[in-house]
């Protein structure tokens, strides 16, 4: 007869650390390097935390607020410091070029954060230190509150379509098929087109984001803002 088996007290087994924000957050960074935005799931990361779904709506209330969650986590990888010894232009340039990147970096999240609405510290320390730059401008209060989202926008935007381009393999033939139709453009029916060109595809590179900054830039600080009761 074969003795039963003793069974295995509760107490012996050992006890999963209690869940928090930034356990959970800790572990959808992770599971996103590893596997992709789209992976970081409320579902697949309740399997990975070994608890149930409902568990993590107590700390994060969608996948929204998560996926913000996790871009601002990245944020901190932003360079906001720039160079010493130069002027408030070029290091805020400097910061902007950072941001970019980190989110180059991360395709999908860049996608992401063209809708995502982050709130946590490390956001927050990029718009200060966006608006302490541009303020050094002299421009009213009024045009560099705007003016930092507008550049944010542009930003994010910019990495979005890099990154996703960069990673799309049809990529370089899309742009090879470009090319082929801007150059041969009769100058009859796309006069403009023939004119600037070899213009249009010039400067892909980080100087058309220098360039671009320095525009934005340029008109947030010229142009008032309009009158407005919202």
């Amino acid at each position: 007869m074969t003795a039963a088996r003793e069974p295995i007290s509760r107490r012996e087994r050992p006890a999963k650390p209690p869940l928090s924000r930034r356990w959970i957050v800790d572990t959808a960074v992770r599971i996103m390097r590893e596997e992709g935005l789209e992976k970081v799931t409320m579902r697949r990361l309740a399997k990975e935390l070994d608890t149930g779904p409902a568990s993590l709506y107590v700390y994060v209330a969608n996948t929204a607020e998560l996926h913000a969650a996790v871009l601002d986590r990245l944020l901190g990888e932003v360079d906001l410091r720039g160079e010493d010894g130069i002027g408030w232009r070029d290091q805020l340039v400097g910061v902007l070029t950072s941001y970019t990147s980190v989110l180059f970096a991360h395709p999908q999240l860049a996608r992401s954060a063209l809708v995502a609405r982050p709130s946590g510290e490390n956001y927050l320390n990029l718009v200060e230190r966006i608006l302490s730059l541009l303020a050094r401008s002299g421009a009213p209060r009024a045009q560099v509150a705007w003016g930092v989202d507008k550049l944010l926008q542009d930003a994010t935007a910019t990495a979005a379509e890099q990154a996703t381009h960069e990673r799309n393999p049809a990529a370089k033939d899309d742009w090879n098929a470009l090319t082929r139709a801007l150059h041969g453009v009769d100058e009859t029916t796309h006069p403009a087109i023939e004119a600037h060109i070899p213009d249009l595809l010039t400067g892909t590179g980080g100087g058309r984001l220098a360039w671009g900054i320095d525009v934005l830039v340029n008109g947030i600080t010229q142009t008032p803002v309009p009158d407005t009761e919202d």
